[in-house]
């Protein structure tokens, strides 16, 4: 007798399951059957919503929300394989990614518990869309008022956009939260004394590099915000010695490696000064630098850093 219930409810989640999966290879086929448009109109608004799917799904609101963050994941990776040129991660409008937000939103009413799916548009949707990146982050925080990460993502984000006020009210937010660690009251004070330091910001990539709780997204991001800020030091004490070196022997050094006698009594936050096995000075991610003879100032392989070009601006 116990077995009848058993199959009664397994029967509709297959049928439910198997609906879900030929909507999906249906919608592929019509993907690959339409005619081209323009890149503006590239983008379908979504077919399901997931409000209207929970509820009725017999308990795989978790499965189906999985779908749309992997979604999420794929959409944003297929706008970058496809961009041409250079992409500037710290504004990513041109991607015209319009889709993104629907599909977390979609995949966080789902679930919203969804702390992945959060966390990639707390650190993804601040370059493309400032609002979008708040609402799907204090989407967040009321869904999940103890995760003390959510206020430190949208501390970030606000500090992103320069409202240091903003960023300290959540990061003092955060910090009250049972778990919460030292840093984010530290943040809070120092967003109101040094907010817009390099300091500052490699306290907050660094914070986020060290959480054991971070998602690869988050951990990638903060790596390459961190590459960057040591970047942005090396070329800062690089250029001195270059301008110290073109007054004294009236003309700019043609290699870096005329002036590392100089450059290795130069302390950095990050440390040392890294060199390649050809006695080369390299960057943060391990390419050569440059010279750039007119300025006399160092740049950026743009053809071999990982770097982006843009964080010498």
């Amino acid at each position: 007798m116990s077995s009848q219930p058993a199959r009664g409810t397994v029967v509709p989640v297959a049928v439910i399951a198997v609906c879900f999966a030929l909507s999906v290879l249906l919608s592929q086929q019509i993907d690959a059957t339409k005619p081209a448009l323009p890149e503006s109109y590239g983008d379908k608004d979504l077919q399901l919503n997931g409000s209207r799917l929970k509820g009725y799904v017999l308990g795989t609101e978790s499965l189906v929300a999985d779908w749309y963050y992997m979604r999420s994941l794929q959409y944003v990776g297929n706008k970058l394989l496809t961009k041409s040129g250079f992409i500037n991660i710290e504004d990513l409008r041109d991607l015209n990614a319009r889709l993104l937000y629907p599909y977390l939103d979609n995949a966080t009413d789902l679930d919203p518990r969804f702390i992945a799916a959060y966390s990639y548009g707390s650190l993804v949707l601040p370059a493309i869309d400032q609002e979008k990146a708040i609402a799907i982050t204090k989407k967040g925080i009321a869904n999940n008022p103890n995760e003390w990460r959510l206020y430190q993502y949208l501390g970030y984000i606000y500090w992103h956009a320069k409202d240091y006020e903003k960023a300290a009210e959540y990061y003092e937010r955060g910090s009250r939260v049972a778990g919460a660690p030292p840093f984010m009251r530290m943040m809070a004070g120092a967003m109101k004394t040094q907010g817009g330091s390099r300091d500052t910001a490699r306290k907050i990539f660094a914070q986020m590099l060290a959480d054991n709780g971070s998602d690869e997204s988050v951990a990638a991001t903060a790596k390459l915000k961190l590459m960057e800020l040591d970047w942005l030091d090396q070329r800062d004490a690089i250029n001195g010695v270059l301008a110290g070196t073109k007054a004294t022997a009236g003309q700019c050094p043609a290699d870096l490696r005329q002036v590392m006698p100089q450059l290795r009594g130069v302390k950095l936050p990050s440390g040392d000064f890294e060199i390649n096995k050809t006695g080369q000075l390299v960057d943060p991610s391990g390419a050569p630098y440059l010279v750039d003879q007119q300025k006399c100032e160092v740049t950026l392989d743009p053809k071999r850093t990982a770097i982006p070009h843009s964080a010498g601006n």
